[in-house]
């Protein structure tokens, strides 16, 4: 089972963290320095699976971890699957694959900045691919059609940004006959003035 999944810079920045075991943020803090120091000072050509830190779990936890341009993505999965538990290390190995590469797709060639300023878009393709500790889908295309679906009911939406829009819209579109002029109200008479046609 995956404990956590943790994105962070050459410099130890955190960039996504996801833990799917509860640690208080202190202990969360102590944990994320812990792992950048285990992983960065290894070399690129050494194998990219080690013991957990002594704070996630020691021997009890693996990290598994791919080094991407600036990004480290790593990946902490418990190992007391005995038998199974080689096979849920090459099937996180894959998962990381199946993650950077469906980043890929979806940011066009991913780097640190889309993970900082398109967070909420990273979270969903990760809660596609893992939730609760648990894989949920590894087939690329099928992660990568959900989020363009996603995308898709945004921009149907608008969001936010297009509030102001559609409220002029919708104005414009009422079809009054003409532009009421006074307004009452119980006792309150409100005088409309002339407005300009938009």
């Amino acid at each position: 089972m995956i404990k956590a999944i943790l994105i962070f810079n050459n410099h130890g920045k955190p960039r996504l963290i996801r833990f799917y075991q509860y640690f208080a943020e202190d202990m969360q803090q102590q944990i994320i320095r812990e792992t950048f120091h285990l992983v960065s000072k290894r070399d690129d050509n050494v194998c990219n699976f080690l013991e957990g830190g002594s704070l996630i779990g020691g021997s009890d936890y693996k990290l598994i971890y791919r080094h991407y341009a600036t990004l480290y993505f790593v990946f902490c999965v418990d190992s007391s699957e005995s038998e199974l538990g080689i096979l849920d290390l090459i099937q996180v190995n894959l998962l990381q694959f199946v993650f950077v590469e469906t980043l890929d797709k979806c940011f066009e060639n991913v780097c640190e900045l889309d993970l900082i300023f398109h967070m909420d878009k990273v979270h969903y393709i990760l809660q596609e691919v893992v939730m609760g500790g648990m894989v949920l889908e590894t087939n690329m295309n099928e992660i990568v059609a959900q989020v363009e679906l996603q995308n898709r009911m945004e921009k149907s939406e608008g969001g936010l940004s297009a509030a102001p829009a559609r409220a002029v819209s919708a104005v414009k579109n009422m079809n009054l006959p003409e532009i009421p002029r006074n307004i009452n109200i119980g006792d309150i008479n409100i005088k409309v003035p002339s407005l300009s046609p938009f």
